[in-house]
């Protein structure tokens, strides 16, 4: 036979061209024994379909990017684990970027994959800047955009979020029943979604229970350990709450740093609270409470929307909010023995 290609091979064996490209991608969807026929006929032809001139033709990079602030984060980690699980079943890569925060890298990337560098982009915002057409402009290019986590509220796309709201109401609400009166709040950047729907959970619960709100006990803190370990060492010393709610995991490590050096007891001089989903947590000194997201579970939601997105180029996707539910586990940091 002359030089072969895929129409050839499908007249040969009498079966259509989109069964034997089935067979090349692996797809389960056809049958065991056809499969095995078309594979065998092509390596006795010496035949090897052009993967990547397909994806050229169609486009197509097989590749989606992941856009989050952190890594080291426990919550991040174990998302990006849940979109790897989809996207690997899906024959996809995924290309992670991680901005720590800065608005200026969070634009850099996305313009770079505007370009046509990915399929699709899932992320977690950084929540900087009231001018979002960067964004806007993967609209143009077909590029679909799932957030999570950490969202901006004026994009148009699906989001997958957790019930911040009542999960910071519940915990400052824990707190105060505890007999904490003097709750200091800690947040990296009170700008973003994430920080004011915490943040009001939190104001809300002070009303509720007729707890004066003191705005000297929100903590603004950084991105930088040496920084914030300053910040808390003067809260702890000067303001001196008997309650810590923090929004971020790192910066209730912070917390348990500032409070050994300092001398100060968890729980008995300071009861501690804070959104985390590491592991370990019931292994630290005292057991941390947590409320802890279903990180895992909110990367496999946002990984299965892009692909929804993907498959349906963009239309017939619910460009929604999805709200999954967290946990509160009350530990000895906020309860003592």
């Amino acid at each position: 036979m002359d030089s072969i290609n895929i129409k050839k091979l499908a007249k040969e064996l009498n079966i259509s061209t989109s069964t034997v490209s089935r067979a090349f991608n692996d797809n389960t969807d056809i049958n065991k024994d056809t499969k095995e026929r078309i594979l065998a006929y092509a390596k006795q032809h010496n035949y090897l379909p052009n993967h990547y001139a397909s994806n050229l033709r169609d486009k197509k990079t097989k590749t989606l990017a992941v856009i989050v602030p952190e890594i080291a984060n426990d919550f991040f980690s174990q998302a990006i684990n849940g979109i790897e699980e989809v996207a690997r079943k899906k024959g996809f890569y995924i290309l992670l970027y991680r901005t720590d925060d800065v608005f200026e890298k969070e634009v850099s990337f996305v313009n770079y994959l505007n370009n046509g560098k990915a399929d699709g982009i899932i992320m977690s915002v950084s929540g900087e800047a009231n001018d979002h057409n960067y964004l806007r402009q993967l609209e143009k290019k077909h590029i679909p955009v799932v957030f999570f986590d950490r969202v901006y509220e004026d994009i148009d796309a699906a989001k997958v979020t957790t019930n911040d709201y009542d999960s910071s109401f519940s915990a400052t609400e824990h707190l105060i029943k505890t007999g904490c009166k003097k709750i200091a709040y800690l947040v990296v950047n009170k700008s973003i979604s994430i920080g004011k729907v915490r943040m009001q959970g939190y104001q809300d619960a002070l009303a509720k229970h007729k707890t004066p709100f003191d705005d000297s006990l929100v903590i603004d803190c950084s991105n930088d350990e040496k920084v914030n370990y300053k910040i808390l060492k003067k809260v702890l010393q000067d303001v001196k709450p008997d309650g810590i709610f923090s929004s971020v995991e790192r910066l209730a490590f912070a917390t348990y740093y500032v409070c050994n050096d300092l001398g100060i007891s968890i729980p008995d001089d300071l009861k501690v609270i804070s959104f985390s989903s590491l592991r370990v947590a019931p292994l630290l000194a005292p057991a941390l409470s947590t409320i802890t997201q279903p990180a895992y579970e909110m990367g496999v939601k946002a990984a299965t929307l892009l692909f929804e997105a993907l498959e349906n180029n963009g239309n017939g996707v619910a460009k929604k909010e999805h709200v999954l539910k967290s946990k509160l586990y009350i530990r000895k940091s906020s309860i003592g023995e």
